[in-house]
């Protein structure tokens, strides 16, 4: 009984020890794998300069390539970076994905409950119990084609949260600050987006800081466009996109 006990005991000490050495070879391995990511973000940052920040490093499916996230963009890069693929769209053949657009979806990934929505402009449509934030400019063509999609279309039980973000010039400012000041604003946004009909000029006393408190924060979220629809689970879509394709992603999120 004993000796029984005893080979017992010595089979898990031996088992033990396997695991062990295991765990330990796969935590080398990891770090050797860290490693190496982190001399090629060591790499890429000397090649870029200090005025091209780089976000994160991970390893495409192709040996030898990187993907590099630098600002809101994805580039890619070899080991060394001597060579830079930037604007380049990599796409998995099998599956018809982009696995660009989904890195880039992931990197510039927004807080929702963090956003200003006391800055801005509240639409509900329905219950409202989908939300999405729009960063949007008055003169924007894309823009009021989706403010038409919202209205027009079968979307429903949505909120929409429009940021006025005033990026094409003088006048896009001074429209985004009437709207702002007008005494009912989602009247005035419609009127102007819809119809065509100016705001009313805004009192001197008006506060426009809200405005100006946006388009900084467009600036800091890399929002380099206008439409740009940031959905509650922190993804964004960029530009006027339909009816169907907006109903598709409110439907994913969780």
């Amino acid at each position: 009984m004993l000796k029984r006990y005893r080979a017992a005991a010595l089979a898990a000490l031996g088992l033990a020890a396997v695991c062990a050495a295991t765990v330990t070879t796969l935590a080398v391995a990891q770090n050797k794998a860290d490693a190496a990511l982190d001399r090629v973000k060591a790499a890429v940052q000397k090649t870029l300069g200090a005025d091209a920040p780089v976000k994160s490093v991970a390893r495409t499916p192709i040996p030898g390539l990187y993907e590099v996230g630098v600002g809101g963009d994805i580039i890619y890069v070899d080991e060394k970076a001597k060579y830079v693929i930037i604007g380049g769209n990599l796409v998995d053949t099998k599956t018809r994905q982009s696995l660009t657009e989904a890195s880039q979806s992931e990197l510039n990934k927004v807080d929702f409950a963090k956003l200003p929505i006391d800055r801005a402009i509240k639409y509900v449509k329905g219950n409202g119990s989908r939300k999405i934030a729009v960063f949007s400019d008055p003169n924007c063509p894309y823009c009021k084609r989706f403010e038409e999609t919202l209205k027009t279309s079968k979307l429903d039980n949505i909120t929409v949260y429009t940021l006025l973000y005033p990026v094409l010039g003088a006048d896009s400012d001074a429209k985004a600050k009437a709207i702002w000041c007008a005494p009912n604003r989602l009247t005035a946004w419609h009127d102007w987006m819809l119809d065509k009909k100016a705001p009313p000029t805004p009192a001197a006393t008006c506060n426009d800081n809200g405005v100006m408190q946006n388009v900084a924060l467009g600036h800091e979220l890399n929002v380099t466009g206008t439409p740009t629809i940031i959905l509650s689970n922190g993804r964004r879509l960029p530009g006027a996109v339909s009816a169907e394709a907006l109903e598709k992603a409110l439907a994913a999120v969780k």
